[in-house]
């Protein structure tokens, strides 16, 4: 106020000492003289604008002004006020300003500012800056509209006008003298007049008006012209700019800004690509919290990023037609680049600054459910999240993600589209990209891992330089981290961009070979690859990377000399890696001659293959991995025909010379036992007369092995019968190289005889020395190696006489194997020779495979004690052996019985021990199927026209194909290595089929897929041309207990090798769709022609019909079991689901409802019985329509005639409801009943009366099942069903209260007699579990004493709850609680130790005892219900008539 009323004073004093000055001039004379005649020739215009302190200049000359501008309007004001003319003044006073500024110099010169006025050098003005003379004069309220007018009605001459020479533009400046006035006269007409000029002005002019708005304007004003504005942005999308600088400036009630928003988001698609940055921002810097989501969702359907691009394309696309210069398309695609840079900038400062926006565009990604939908914008977005420094944002970003790329929703195609066109915006965000990449690697899910790998590839051949190098050291911390799968990806990716950018990876040659460090946790399969990338790197065609040549020597001669049989191993690897790269063939430059290697090259190639052949002679086993990776070298490279002669040259004579013998008459030597000739199949043939040195080669071996203990001086090369099978695949793979395929020249060696032993021997295994036995196993080890490496190498021959020979040798193995395992089973403890070079080092092979073998001699016996089939406890073998085995320890039981010799072994143990088949002898399956009841029926002769595999030569191939299968398309998390412990290493027989994808795999399955479903309906039929001999009897006269057992095996494997097949994770994938409908078009073919025309869910029809007729012939319940998770994982993959759910669920059911004996005709059972039971049990509730229902069912009716019946009967509803298999349905039944209520949705206060009813009703289904399996536990009352009954128990009463007690609280009043009836026979059972709760202390079982504690505080919990259900309804007279006597299972009480009164108990006893019962009875408390009616609080009651 001080200086309110100084300032004032001030005014008044300048307006006096003006006054005084001018009255002064009227005495003294001068003054009139000048001022005469000015006023007769000066307009009022000028006079007063002299008399204020204004100096009108010439053009070129601005104003000048001698006083303040605020003492200059108060002047004019007082001038116009005090003159006589008053009002009529103000006119006189404009008409003279318009004929003043009808010339437009003065008009510029009276819009641009003034300056003070220089007297005697120097302002007296109060400031340096002063405004323009009409801006002052728009100051004075009595003339601002009469000037605005003015100004406006001026403007429309300077429209058309440009900028003038000083770059001014006068409709500019003139709408400048509107802005951020003090107070505006009549806004309402100022705003319309705006905007009628507006309506005709030019776009330039329109742009300079809009955005001046909201300066010009007061806040009244702003509602009316927000509308104008909107009404205006659908019009002309050419002010979309302005209008929107606009709106963002006014002030707009919420529900036009809504609707702005609206009309601004439907203009999205419409706009200039420049233009879109600023709608954005306007869009995101509008939005509350509320519609937050809404906002966001309609932006990302609007948004269309993907066309931003198509400009730029297009135009360069253009720009070439006609042959412009290239710039003009680099700018057009910088200029889009640029326009989406600034969109993602508008959101990331959304979402930085508003955790409503970031929460509603993490929610607008997830809701996306198509692969379609799912748009650049995105993963932009998900990047952007991730950039922002909030925890939540970079978690909810990395979250989203891995569950779009694991549902399949966002795919690589997208990513590849998002780096390919916004190469430069993704720039930005790299870190982001970087980090994602990582985490996804990582992950233990193999779905999300491939998705990460794309990330860092197209990162590095997007990006530049700094980007690159990122990426490699990010690609070198995940190799050496151990992680497997982590590995494999990171191993993959670098091999990969070696491929693709080999000038570009060689920079980074160095960073990888750090890798070669961290060496001792890689996998053979993973040092093969990391040696494959080194060696392209520094010996490829680039010669950027050859500064490490020398490091890689260096490292390869170390690690040959080393005596350690792991670094001898990595450095053969290595070797024959390195040779593969330097022996490549291809042209390599300048220096080749014709194509072919330069000299110096393949000389240093064949010094390294003669290094490695001479490091390696002191160890077999180090030459037989040196044979394997040369043959893996030759079958998966090309290589230069001097280096492919060189490894080929000696082959041939070599193996002659160690492995092949001329047959004599007598065969001389000192062996253990008689040596005999056998497996001749050349009878009669030139080649008959040579055979493989088999015995003497092992006799030898061994001899030499006890003299190399007894020596000191360096091991001299020497023929192993270890090299004998890796040495015929190298020489195989050499012939076929050499004479393109063909094998004529050493085909001999598939029929050629072996020098072995009378096998016979096997059958007088007590009569043998350990060392004997010991020997005998061994070499049947290396005869059955030796026939699966001769079959792999003639599995594709197309001659009948080969094929028959070929078949005749699985005849073979599968015939050793039984000897194999007779002699196994008397040798415990025996360690057979290694046959995979290239796994684990011998040692740790030697090491693993120990526990196995006494394992396995530990379940033969084991078995053959349980095999009358009692329920005894599981055998803790079938943990650790793999699953592949399952059929054949579930047939020897019968086996050992028949023959009663000593049992034989599992060969699943021993299966390291193997070698491996390869996926091309799988081919052999495409044969027919020879069965014993076709050879009993046809002449033998014409059975032999064609080529037919044995039924155990069937299940032989089947085992081997689901292995594999299992290995390659079943992903098993990536699980880290636990600290401080040995790693079992589950690929080791599965060398070759890692180097092949899994896509491989499965299209080899679909390759197959004919043959498969061929020998499906064989089996089909083979069983059904059984029953119908037997009458319908699976244990009839007809029936050969052997060919059942296998044919049952056949037909179970077949179904478990198709369910594998179809469960692969690729087929989800968009590229492999294709290969899903051929698959599919396979089992649909085999029903109805025409499958190539089929949609997807006629083909799953087909094929589940198809697949739905084989229901009739199963032979047990593991077939059974296999039969109804094919067709579950069939009916996934489209169609209506739930008719194949409840087509699913009637064939569990019948299985179910199905009494299955064994060919010997006695009843399965057992552990596996039982564990198959279990799951088709899970099935069958799983697919059933309601659960509850099917649970009364099972657990009323059948568990009720099981009661009745007599101790081995079974229920006749569910014939495999028995007393052995209770257990197994008891537990079932309650996980799946406790599964079943916790998807009942709570009760909700929002509820209509029918929606309670139905929960209501289902609830009370679900704890009159719950009751009467609780009731159960009185006549089954064994420690394993009270275990299961504690257990669930606990979690269905969690259930209840957490689910079930609100519905209570919302539909007591309106349903009070369900409510009382419900809680009643809840009552009973939680009864039920408080006696066993009181039996288990009693008893003192730890196992069932453990679940008691939480059992307990859920039983009050529930009490409690009711009462505050009462309470909440008004009834809580209707509750009393009691003390609930301990009682046991059968209703009796548990006396205190006060009322036993026992002598014979010491004192401690006593006070233990006491105390225990005291604390029991304090807090077994348990509510006793009164709801309406007094209730008899005895719990006698609780028991059940049934006792």
């Amino acid at each position: 106020m001080i200086r309110k009323r100084g300032r004032s004073s001030v005014e008044k004093g300048d307006g006096a000492s003006t006054n005084t000055k001018a009255k002064k001039s009227r005495t003294t004379g001068r003054q009139p003289k000048e001022a005469v005649p000015e006023e007769t020739n000066e307009s009022v215009f000028g006079v007063f604008l002299r008399e204020a302190g204004v100096t009108l200049k010439p053009c070129g000359t601005s104003n000048e002004i001698a006083v303040d501008q605020v003492v200059f309007q108060k002047r004019i004001r007082q001038q116009l006020q005090k003159s006589p003319r008053y009002p009529s003044i103000i006119q006189e006073f404009i008409t003279s300003l318009e004929s003043y500024i009808e010339d437009s110099d003065r008009f510029r010169n009276c819009l641009l500012p003034c300056v003070p006025q220089l007297l005697d050098g120097y302002s007296n003005a109060v400031s340096s800056f002063q405004e323009s003379l009409l801006r002052m004069l728009l100051g004075i309220e009595m003339l601002q509209t009469l000037i605005i007018n003015t100004l406006l009605e001026k403007l429309p001459e300077f429209m058309l006008d440009g900028a003038a020479d000083g770059g001014l533009s006068i409709p500019r400046m003139i709408i400048n003298q509107l802005k951020w006035l003090d107070r505006v006269v009549d806004a309402k007409e100022l705003a319309t007049k705006l905007m009628e000029l507006v309506s005709v002005a030019p776009v330039e002019v329109q742009r300079d008006i809009i955005t001046s708005l909201p300066e010009i304007l007061e806040d009244s004003q702003h509602n009316d012209i927000a509308r104008e504005l909107n009404s205006l942005l659908q019009e002309n999308t050419q002010l979309t700019v302005p209008i929107l600088d606009a709106l963002s400036s006014l002030n707009l009630s919420s529900s036009l800004l809504t609707e702005v928003r609206g009309a601004v988001m439907a203009t999205l698609a419409a706009v200039q690509l420049e233009d879109l940055p600023v709608m954005v921002k306007f869009i995101l810097h509008s939005v509350s919290a509320s519609d937050a989501y809404e906002v966001v969702c309609n932006l990302r359907k609007k948004l269309e990023l993907e066309q931003c691009v198509l400009p730029a394309v297009l135009q360069a696309s253009q720009s070439r037609i006609k042959n412009k210069a290239a710039s003009a398309s680099t700018a057009a695609a910088g200029s889009s680049q640029d326009s989406v840079m600034l969109i993602l900038d508008c959101i990331k400062s959304a979402v930085r600054f508003q955790k409503s926006i970031s929460e509603a565009w993490l929610k607008a990604i997830e809701s996306v459910e198509e692969v379609e939908d799912h748009k650049v914008i995105d993963l932009l977005v998900l990047f952007i999240l991730h950039s922002t420094n909030a925890n939540q944002n970079r978690r909810g970003a990395e979250r989203v993600l891995k569950v779009k790329v694991r549902t399949g929703l966002i795919q690589e195609a997208l990513l590849q589209k998002t780096f390919r066109d916004y190469a430069q915006v993704m720039r930005g965000y790299f870190p982001s990209i970087l980090a994602l990449a990582q985490s996804l690697l990582r992950s233990p899910d193999p779905c999300v891992v491939p998705f990460g790998g794309h990330m860092y590839r197209h990162s590095f051949t997007t990006f530049d330089t700094y980007c690159h190098q990122e990426v490699v050291g990010s690609l070198v911390t995940h190799v050496c981290s151990g992680v497997n799968g982590e590995v494999d990806m990171a191993l993959e990716l670098l091999c990969g961009l070696v491929t693709e950018k080999p000038a570009e990876m060689a920079l980074y040659a160095v960073f990888v070979k750090g890798i070669l460090d961290y060496m001792d946790n890689l996998t053979p399969q993973q040092i093969r690859r990391l040696f494959h990338l080194l060696s392209r790197l520094a010996f490829g065609q680039q010669q950027q990377g050859s500064y490490i040549q020398d490091d890689m020597h260096i490292v390869i001669r170390k690690q040959l000399s080393s005596t350690v049989p792991k670094y001898k191993r990595i450095g053969i690897i290595g070797a024959v890696m390195i040779v593969g790269s330097m022996g490549a063939s291809g042209p390599k430059g300048k220096e080749s001659q014709n194509g072919s290697l330069p000299q110096e090259t393949f000389r240093q190639v064949a010094a390294l293959l003669e290094l490695v052949k001479s490091s390696s002679e002191s160890s077999p086993e180090a030459t037989a991995l040196y044979y394997d990776e040369l043959a893996n070298l030759i079958s998966n490279t090309t290589l230069d025909p001097q280096v492919q002669e060189k490894i080929g040259s000696s082959v041939l004579e070599d193996f002659q010379d160690d492995f092949i013998v001329d047959l004599c008459p007598e065969i001389t030597g000192s062996f253990p036992f008689p040596a005999r000739v056998m497996y001749r199949l050349d009878e009669g043939e030139s080649q008959s007369d040579i055979a493989i040195n088999l015995m003497p080669v092992l006799v030898q071996d061994l001899q030499n092995k006890g003299e190399q203990q007894n020596q000191t001086k360096k091991a001299q090369k020497r023929v192993s019968p270890l090299c004998l099978s890796p040495f015929f695949r190298l020489l195989r793979l050499c012939e076929q190289k050499q004479h393109q395929g063909d094998l004529e020249e050493i085909d001999g060696l598939l029929g050629c005889p072996l020098i072995l032993m009378d096998l016979d021997v096997v059958e007088k295994l007590d009569s043998l020395s350990k060392a004997e036995r010991e020997f005998l196993c061994t070499l049947l080890f290396h005869t059955i190696n030796w026939f699966r490496e001769v079959i792999n190498g003639f599995c594709g021959v197309k001659e009948i006489e080969m094929k028959m020979k070929v078949m005749t040798r699985l005849q073979n193995i599968t015939y050793l194997q039984t000897l194999l395992e007779k002699a196994l089973a008397g040798t415990p403890g025996y360690v057979p020779p290694v046959s995979n070079f290239d796994g684990e080092s011998t040692d740790g092979i030697v090491i693993s495979s120990v526990a196995p073998v006494n394992k396995a001699k530990k379940d033969g016996t084991a078995k053959k004690r349980k095999a009358p089939g009692k329920n005894s406890s599981e055998s803790s073998s079938q943990h650790e052996e793999a699953t592949e085995a399952d059929e054949t320890q579930q047939e020897q039981p019968e086996k050992e019985k028949e023959k009663e010799i000593r049992p034989g072994v599992s060969l699943a143990s021993y299966r390291p021990f193997f070698r491996e088949l390869d996926m091309e002898v799988l081919s052999v399956l495409q044969c027919g199927l020879l069965s014993c009841s076709l050879l009993d029926s046809e002449l033998h002769t014409n059975v032999r026209e064609e080529v037919l595999l044995g039924p155990a030569e069937l299940v032989f191939l089947l085992e081997d194909m689901l292995r594999k299968l299992e290995f390659s398309l079943t992903a098993a998390p990536a699980k880290r290595a636990p600290f401080l412990k040995g790693k079992a290493d589950k690929s080791v027989g599965f060398s070759h089929l890692q180097q092949r994808s899994s896509k491989d795999i499965a299209s080899c399955c679909v390759q197959l897929m004919p043959a498969l479903c061929s020998h499906l309906e064989n089996c089909h039929n083979h069983f059904q041309t059984l029953l119908s001999e037997n009458n319908g009897v699976v244990d009839g006269p007809a029936t050969d207990e052997h060919e059942h057992q296998l044919m049952s095996s056949g037909y179970q494997l077949l179904l478990q090798v198709l369910n594998t097949t179809f469960s692969w994770s690729g087929f989800s994938q968009p590229g492999q769709r294709s290969l899903l409908k051929k698959v599919l078009g396979v089992l649909a073919g085999r029903l109805k022609e025409g499958g190539a025309e089929l949609t997807m869910e006629q083909l799953v029809k087909h094929s589940f019909e198809y697949l739905l007729n084989f229901r009739s012939t199963i032979p047990n319940l593991s077939t059974a079991l296999s039969l109804s998770q094919l067709l579950s994982t069939v009916s996934e993959k489209g169609g209506n689901s739930a008719a194949y759910r409840e087509q699913t669920a009637s064939l569990a059911r019948r299985f179910l409802s199905q009494s299955w004996v064994t060919a010997s005709g006695e009843k399965e059972r057992g552990a596996k019985f039982n564990e198959t039971l279990h799951s088709l049990l899970s099935i069958y509730l799983d697919h059933v329509d309601d659960v509850l229902r099917a649970v009364e069912e099972i657990a009323e009716k059948g568990m009720q005639e099981l009661i009745n019946t007599s101790k081995d009967e079974s229920s006749t509803s569910w014939p495999t409801l028995n007393r052995q298999t209770f257990l197994v349905y008891y537990k079932v039944l309650m996980a799946e009943l406790e599964k079943a209520v916790r998807k009942i949705p709570a009760g909700k206060m929002s509820d209509n009366t029918e929606a309670q009813s139905v929960k209501l009703l289902t609830w009370t289904l679900a704890v009159r099942d719950f009751h009467i399996m609780v009731n159960l536990v009185k006549i089954f009352d064994s420690r394993l069903v009270l275990n299961v009954c504690l257990k669930y128990g606990r979690l269905f009463l969690e259930s209840f209260l957490k689910l079930g007690m609100p519905l209570l609280d919302y539909s007591f009043k309106r349903h009070k007699e369900d409510v009382q009836s419900l809680l009643k026979t809840f009552q009973l059972s939680t009864r039920q579990l408080h006696h066993m709760c009181g039996h288990s202390k009693l008893n003192q079982d730890t196992s069932l004493t453990n679940h008691v504690p939480a059992l307990k505080k859920s039983l009050e919990l529930f009490v409690y709850r009711v009462k505050a259900m009462l309470t909440l309804n008004n009834c809580q007279e209707a509750f009393w609680i009691g003390n609930l006597k301990n009682r046991n299972l059968k209703g009796e009480e548990i006396l205190s130790q006060k009322s036993q009164e026992s002598d014979d108990d010491d004192e401690e006893e006593e006070e233990k005892q006491q105390q225990s019962d005291d604390e029991d009875q304090e807090s077994d408390t348990e509510g006793i219900k009164k709801i309406n009616a007094a209730e008899d609080a005895d719990p006698d009651d609780v028991v059940d008539d049934s006792e």
